[in-house]
């Protein structure tokens, strides 16, 4: 099987309570990388107002010995947050907020490579450095197959795919972009994404920026696709 479960609910009933009034109250998911380095992990808590910037949204803090990064001896690690966007899934006035993620002794996590980055480009800043990524991606379906495929076998030759149409999940970043930073915008000047050679194989380029903001804006970007729970 290659979807979940979940996709076979009727995501109306979500909807109904979405729409229910928030009383002011804002809903912050923090996101942060896992031990893993490449993981991403997400958990989210209820503001009594809006944050307006990044400094009103509080430090918060979790078991590290659940996203292998730490022991469970000593498992309390802290989430500092570091970028804040609008949310694109939950809508306004709620936030996706990335976060840096330091140890019991408030020493930056072994996979916190954020935080060597920024100190790095703050020696630098005056040189006013531009950096450019370019990230791909497979779909892959629960059972891990890319999504799409023959269940026993192999697409066709490879040719047919190579910046072709077709793709309702990818244009679904289109409506998040007014939400996550202008530079992520596919449709900006400078940023592109296309279907590569093998099916449900994709790329997206982003910059230019300094490094620390343009790996912060990717890392989000990238979030939903992460994401394992459905």
């Amino acid at each position: 099987m290659s979807v979940s479960h979940s996709s076979r609910l009727n995501k109306l009933v979500r909807e109904q309570y979405m729409r229910l009034p928030q009383d002011g109250r804002v809903q912050v998911t923090y996101v942060w990388i896992d031990g893993s380095g490449e993981g991403v992990r997400c958990k989210s808590r209820t503001l009594d107002k809006e944050p307006k910037s990044i400094e009103d949204v509080p430090e918060w803090n979790f078991d590290g010995s659940s996203t292998a990064q730490a022991e469970g001896s000593n498992s309390d690690m802290f989430l500092v947050p570091v970028c804040m966007f609008r949310d694109p899934f939950c809508l306004d006035p709620n936030k996706l907020v990335l976060c840096e993620v330091l140890k019991y002794n408030r020493k930056p996590a072994e996979t916190n490579l954020r935080h060597t980055c920024k100190k790095v480009m703050d020696l630098v800043k005056d040189s006013h450095p531009w950096f450019g990524m370019e990230q791909e991606y497979t779909l892959l379906g629960i059972n891990g197959h890319p999504y799409g495929w023959p269940d026993n076998g192999f697409p066709g030759p490879q040719g047919k795919t190579q910046a072709g149409v077709g793709r309702d999940v990818v244009d679904g970043e289109v409506p998040t972009c007014p939400s996550l930073p202008v530079h992520l915008l596919p449709l900006c000047s400078g940023n592109s994404r296309w279907a590569r050679v093998k099916a449900l194989r994709w790329g997206i380029t982003c910059g230019w920026l300094g490094s620390s903001c343009t790996v912060s804006a990717r890392t989000l970007g990238l979030w939903p696709l992460w994401t394992p729970n459905p």
